[in-house]
């Protein structure tokens, strides 16, 4: 993660027709201790939305008497600025209204926030104060499902008075009174009054733990609930050597010392150090499975002798005769023999066609070789050598 210092603050917002949101928003970030300006804006909006922000913020001079008036740095707008959603033929739209606007939003939002978070120098501060409530809901799954722990999201609250007041953009050093109109007729408002607050919002991140190929939002979302239920319902792995047990959930698996053996060496390879460790779901990868042929290797065999000791009361006599038997001698037919065997009976004992390919040793093909592991999520397994006592 880079420091502060060296990030880019990318300001992205959500907007329609309000768009004192992303003035407001500027203001409160600018007010903060240390204060945060931007690098780039970027917003998000319909063809309508659009026109009214550059209206507002660009002709009309409001985004650059903010910078001036407060000493920040110089922001602009120009066409570069916007992502104007469009429907399935590119057309721009003018409004979010059907269902299928709302469906080109969210994919869109999605697409844009995946590109963005993939710019390691850059950190995000991404508002979802304006647009169509399901662009900020967009917005906000979107932030989950992409965002790194350094990005942020927010809401931008300003006293009720000042809520629709269209002549109203952020405070001016110099308080001002101000003509509205309410229920009762007309009213004044005093600028000093206007309290900006800026919130933000808590938020799990799912980025590394729902990794998703899919295009659309909805595809997104699917998937990753898919990975999430299945990382949180699969049964937990329990070995104890020292019993010769094997249990996945309350489930006793029947294996021999031999297999036993050898699927603790499958699952401790998940349990070794990981190459990606900031992952706390396995989900689809693969990297732990190895070639058989390394287990052939005499480390590797002298470290299932040791698995192999503990199976038989820590007795040395066992590990010399597996080490007598299977060093520099050990085939990797042998191994694929006592693999099919492991998965049969997990199969058999387990009976659960949905859950076997999470248990069995799987194989893999990779740069024309075959690779071996198993699929359960590394935090579910746990293996001992010590006896229970109770």
């Amino acid at each position: 993660m880079p420091s502060p210092k060296q990030f880019r603050e990318v300001l992205i917002f959500v907007a329609g027709a309000t768009p004192q949101i992303i003035t407001e928003t500027i203001y409160a970030l600018a007010m903060q201790n240390p204060p945060i300006h931007a690098d780039e804006l970027h917003i998000i909006t319909h063809s309508h939305g659009k026109q009214l922000i550059m209206q507002k913020l660009g002709k009309d001079g409001v985004l650059q008497q903010l910078c001036t008036e407060y000493g920040m740095p110089r922001l602009s707008l120009s066409d570069a600025n916007f992502l104007v959603i469009t429907d399935q033929d590119g057309n721009e739209l003018s409004d979010i209204r059907t269902v299928a606007d709302n469906e080109q939003a969210g994919d869109q939002i999605a697409a844009f926030l995946r590109t963005k978070a993939a710019e390691p120098s850059v950190r995000l501060h991404c508002s979802l104060s304006g647009g169509r409530k399901t662009m900020t809901h967009y917005m906000g799954i979107a932030f989950q499902l992409f965002a790194r722990q350094w990005d942020r999201l927010y809401h931008v609250m300003v006293a009720p008075e000042f809520e629709k007041v269209e002549q109203f953009f952020y405070p001016p050093k110099q308080p001002q009174q101000l003509t509205v109109k309410s229920r009762t007729g007309e009213v004044n408002i005093n600028t000093a009054d206007a309290n900006v607050s800026l919130v933000q919002l808590p938020m799990i991140h799912l980025r590394d733990k729902v990794p998703s190929q899919a295009t659309t939002i909805r595809e997104i979302v699917a998937e990753g609930q898919k990975e999430i239920d299945m990382a949180a319902t699969q049964r937990p792995v329990r070995i104890n050597l020292a019993e010769r047990t094997l249990y996945i959930g309350d489930t006793l698996i029947d294996l021999s010392p031999i297999q036993l053996m050898l699927y603790t060496t499958f699952l401790n390879l998940k349990r070794q150090p990981c190459r990606f460790s900031s992952r706390d779901y396995c989900h689809e990868c693969t990297a732990c499975f190895i070639p058989l042929v390394e287990l052939t290797s005499s480390e590797a065999i002298e470290q299932m002798a040791k698995d192999y000791q503990a199976i038989y009361g820590d007795d040395p006599l066992k590990a010399e005769e597996l080490l007598e038997k299977w060093d520099r001698n050990l085939q990797t037919d042998l191994l694929r023999q006592q693999i099919s065997k492991i998965n049969a009976a997990i199969r058999d004992d387990l009976n659960d066609p949905t859950l076997l390919p999470i248990y069995k040793v799987s194989t893999v093909k990779q740069y024309g070789s075959s690779r071996y592991g198993v699929r359960v999520e590394k935090g579910k397994i746990a293996v001992s050598s010590v006896a229970c006592t109770t």
